[in-house]
């Protein structure tokens, strides 16, 4: 249970440094290319390029009055060791339920994203592959959680445009 914990703390320090990064140096941000639904860009992080996919659900249920930004992102920090590709998390617009989790389906099959405040991430790197690989050949994903207030919520993103995006930022950041 120890190591876990451990993984949870260090996943939400990753996750907070991989994307409030980008927003501190949003004018370094170079725009890969929109792809539907997409969009792909990098940016550099100490002098290395970060390449990063994100895309908003294309509908959005739920009983909330109001909600923040919900957004999926697939990074990769190729030249980090251990090598950090197809990084998946969700930022939910919302503050999950203490000790939830995110539930994820690509075309039927079926993801369990641990959460920690308003984001949620898988627990392996290949979990993120799996996840990554039926995103590129899938046509659309739902994700489902709860919020810390017990509201249920159901995103579906259309994944048209997402396997573009996604070789976008291979050939950008170098990852076959």
């Amino acid at each position: 249970m120890k190591q876990l914990g451990f993984v949870r703390i260090s996943s939400a320090v990753a996750a907070f440094a991989l994307f409030a990064m980008p927003l501190a140096v949003s004018a370094a941000e170079k725009s890969l290319g929109v792809f539907k639904g997409w969009e792909a860009y990098s940016f550099e992080e100490s002098g290395k390029t970060v390449c990063v996919v994100w895309g908003k659900p294309a509908k959005s249920e739920g009983k909330y009055k109001k909600r923040g930004d919900i957004r999926m992102f697939i990074a990769h920090r190729a030249w980090a060791r251990p090598k950090r590709v197809n990084e998946v998390s969700f930022e939910s617009g919302y503050t999950f339920k203490k000790d939830g989790e995110a539930a994820i389906s690509v075309d039927g099959k079926k993801f369990a994203l641990f959460t920690d405040g308003d984001t949620a991430w898988n627990r392996s790197a290949q979990d993120d592959a799996a996840m990554t690989r039926a995103m590129r050949v899938g046509k659309s994903m739902i994700v489902q959680g709860v919020s810390s207030r017990g509201t249920k919520t159901k995103d579906t993103y259309s994944l048209f445009g997402f396997t573009a995006a996604h070789n976008a930022i291979n050939k950008a950041c170098k990852v076959k």
